[in-house]
């Protein structure tokens, strides 16, 4: 075998196995926490930063959301935001969203951060991918969740 192939080989096999590491559960620090959500933990109840990132709301009865920035405050370069937020809408917004977006129930809860699970609604979450792209906006991203019975909208977005 040449030199030069056997390099090959041998990255080969450092990069796979560096790779194994991660997708199986692996020990690297920096995947493993720099996904996570990180912020003051303040549970929050101003409705103008929604409002102003989510123009599809309209305007919201009231909502309970936190905020904060993914990864670690240790990586340079710009950050990447996240928001959570349970929602109250009239009910004629509600059934506007579900008119316009026909979401349909996701079969789970959406996974907030913990401070905010206590206050999720009881009902069947209603998703679509529709209904995610109403409310992306200006580099934000979002997941939405409906809850008819309780007026309730869930947000899980993250932008920049």
């Amino acid at each position: 075998m040449t030199s030069t192939r056997l390099t090959a080989v041998l990255l080969c096999a450092v990069l796979t196995a560096g790779c194994q590491s991660l997708w199986n559960g692996g020990t690297n620090v920096r995947t493993t926490d720099a996904a996570g959500k990180s912020g003051t933990g303040e549970l929050r109840t101003d409705l103008e930063p929604l409002t102003k990132r989510f123009a599809a709301l309209g305007t919201p009865e009231r909502a309970r959301w936190m905020s904060g920035t993914l990864g670690s405050d240790r990586a340079p370069g710009p950050s990447t935001y996240w928001i959570d937020a349970v929602i109250t809408l009239p009910e004629s917004k509600i059934d506007e969203l579900k008119s316009a977006y026909s979401p349909e129930s996701a079969g789970k809860a959406p996974d907030v951060v913990d401070g905010l699970r206590g206050e999720l609604p009881s009902g069947s979450f209603l998703t679509s991918d529709r209904l995610d792209q109403a409310f992306a906006a200006d580099k934000w991203f979002a997941k939405a969740y409906l809850v008819p019975d309780d007026r309730a909208l869930v947000l899980v977005a993250t932008g920049s």
